[in-house]
This record gives C-alpha cells, structure tokens and sequence, in this order.
C-alpha cells in the first residue's frame, strides 16, 4: 500500500509512563501502517528533561516556532515525591507551562462527544469549550518557603531605579509565600483569540475571573478584555448573532452547571486547567477531550488534556493488562495530522486525519471501548478492550 507523503515534519514531543507507552502503539499501529511519517523528535519524559537540565523542553518550543506544528505526549510535573522516585536535580517546572509561557498562546479543549457516552450533566446537549489562557499565573510563579517570623514584600524596582512597594504578609511565624506575574501583551493576544475562536465557531463565549477579590490582578484581565471587545469586536459579534458575557468565576460554575452548553468559556491559566478536567470527566472521561495550543503568531501544539496515567503504568510494569483510554491521545495526532495538512496542502493528510477520528469514534460505537467507557456507556453489553485491542480495534476500522 503506498503510504501517504508528507513535506514538513511535525514536532513530536513524547511523554511519561502509561501515555508513553500508548505513544508508541499508536505510531506503530495507526500511524505508520499508512504514513510515511515525518517527525522532529523531542524526549520530553522526565528522565531525559532531568539529564538535559530541561533544555530539551525550550528546545522543543523553538522547534514548534519553527516548524509551526507539535504533538505532545502527557509529561510528568514532578513534586516532591517525583523528586525521590526519578532522582531529580532540581523540582523541574511544568513543560506545558514552559511551552505554553513560550509560544504565548491560548489553549481550547473540547469535550470528544461519541453515541453511548452521555454527560452526566443532563442539561448538557453540546459540547462546552474550554479556553484557557496560556501564560503566567502559578505556573510561572516563584516560590518561598518562610522559615519564620519575618515580612514579605513585593518590590518593583523600575528602569530608572525607583522603587515600588506592597506588603504581602507579616509572618509571626513559618509559611509560605508566592509571587505570580502576567503581561498585559499576553492577555491582550488571550481575548483576541477568544474572540476570533467564539466568530470562527459562532458561539457565545463567557470570561469569569474573581475581579472583586483580586483587585488589581484579575480586574486587569476584565478591563482589557472589555476595552478589546469595545473596540474590536461589538459590531462584528452583533453582526455573527453572538453574545460576549462576562460574571465572576463563582457565578459562571453556578451557571454552567444549568446550562446547554454550546458556547466558549474563557478562564484564566488556573481556573482553565481545573475546569477543563471538569467539563471532561463531567462529558464522560478525562481522556475524551481534545486540546490545542494555539498562539498569535500561528503555531499549534496538539496534546491530550490528562495526565501520565500513572496508576496503570505500574500495573504495566508488573506485567498486568490494562485497559487506558487513549482517544484524547489519537486524537491529538490527528489534530496535528490534519492541521499540518492543511497548511502544506495535502488533502490526503487531512482525509486521513478525519478518517481516523472516525475510525476511533465508530469503534465506540460499535460497543468496543475500555473500561473507563464501558463504566458509563449507555450501550448495552459493551465490550471491554485492553490497551492494545481498542488500538488495534481502531487499525481494523481505519
């Protein structure tokens, strides 16, 4: 059979554990039986991030810039435990919030809707997408522990040398403190992508922040967001018949809730990652969600929107059979697939990323899941497939 040719590569950024092992089988049973596939390869698995001092992750990022596409494994945020188990040199920061912090773009994730798997949200009809912002916040944060009694401040030290300063705490004793940071260039390129995906798609789209408490912080993302919607988009979202609705984070929990979905919900780095995983497991599962990175400058990074799956990838390890939901990570290769497609004019690229997207979807369908899927499907007698059978259930689709 001849395979499908491509022009640029993507850039592949594998990952950890169980989505690490799932990587390989859907390269190897998916991709390449019918893709003379072309990559620039990045190991972005904690191991080799720790051996590289995480330069594999900034590089990684540049190669993005460079060649315009990626697709991401899931990756491993250490903490201390991670510290011990993999030997770190250092508690290496988030890779999605590097790579995120470097591309500078806005992140969508949407529910993956398939016959059989019903949210659990009754009211829920259409899909909710998850926009969040992509830079700053507690994943660039910078972080002190207080050994004791002492104060905390922050201090600007402008260009001219004059300085500015707020107390942050007083400490009687030990705790902690954080600083967290965000630029207005970044939230600005944040709304105007909101806005261009909610006219791309026709939907409403939602903006929540905690403006009454965070004052200065959050209130500077409500105020440019509504400056950028004044000026830019009114006339054009009352000419698409859509609305912009902003309310606080706590009122548009409240309200999503009883919503039919349908529209875009616009959150910060934080409240988007929590939400996100949400929406999805509230969908039906974690791994039923697709996520893109998408930047100003017109780079796309496709990922699944869970994590490493740790949990079965050491009942992997004691050579016990799993059953891991791997449709957000084919998902992300296909999203990947076709935008690379697009972009190099390849019709045959992109054929085949919706024809593996439907070969996954139909395989569902058909009865044919794991066992996160076969847990909640309303189909009757669902067969359970492990790891590999639901891969190779899709192979034989495709």
């Amino acid at each position: 059979m001849t395979k499908i040719e491509m022009t640029t590569p993507l850039v592949e950024m594998d990952g950890d554990e169980m989505t690490r092992i799932i990587w390989q089988m859907i390269k190897d049973e998916l991709l390449y039986p019918h893709i003379d596939l072309k990559t620039e390869y990045y190991d972005l698995g904690l191991e080799h991030r720790n051996a590289t001092d995480d330069q594999v992750t900034v590089d990684s990022a540049e190669a993005t810039k460079r060649l315009g596409v990626a697709v991401k494994c899931a990756t491993i945020t250490p903490n201390a435990a991670r510290m011990d188990e993999y030997d770190l040199k250092s508690m290496w920061k988030s890779p999605n919030g590097t790579i995120r912090a470097m591309l500078d773009g806005t992140v969508f994730r949407t529910p993956i809707t398939v016959k059989g798997i019903e949210p659990c949200v009754r009211n829920w009809v259409k899909p909710i997408t998850i926009a969040r912002h992509a830079y700053g916040d507690v994943y660039k944060n910078t972080e002190m522990v207080i050994p004791g009694p002492g104060t905390v401040e922050l201090v600007y030290t402008a260009a001219d040398g004059t300085e500015m300063r707020e107390l942050v705490h007083r400490f009687d004793g030990p705790g902690v403190a954080q600083g967290m940071h965000n630029l207005d260039a970044s939230i600005e390129s944040f709304a105007r992508s909101c806005f261009e995906y909610a006219l791309d798609l026709g939907q409403d789209i939602w903006f929540a922040t905690k403006d009454t408490i965070s004052k200065k912080y959050d209130h500077r993302f409500k105020d440019i967001f509504q400056e950028i919607y004044d000026v830019e988009y009114a006339a054009r979202f009352e000419e698409a018949g859509i609305e912009y609705f902003y309310t606080l984070i706590d009122d548009a929990v409240a309200r999503v809730m009883k919503a039919d979905g349908g529209f875009i919900w616009a959150c910060k780095n934080y409240d988007g990652d929590v939400m996100s995983d949400m929406v999805s497991s509230a969908f039906g599962s974690l791994a039923m969600m697709t996520s893109v990175l998408v930047s100003p400058q017109g780079y796309y990074e496709y990922e699944a929107a869970h994590g490493t799956v740790q949990r079965h990838y050491y009942k992997h390890l004691a050579g016990e059979e799993t059953s891991t939901n791997s449709v957000a990570t084919i998902f992300a290769w296909s999203g990947a697939l076709r935008k690379r497609g697009e972009l190099d004019g390849l019709a045959d690229l992109v054929d085949f990323a919706d024809r593996l997207e439907k070969a996954t979807l139909d395989t569902i369908e058909a009865g044919e899941m794991t066992g996160d899927l076969a847990r909640i499907t309303t189909l009757e007698n669902p067969k359970t497939l492990s790891t590999r059978d639901f891969i190779l259930a899709i192979a034989e689709r495709l």
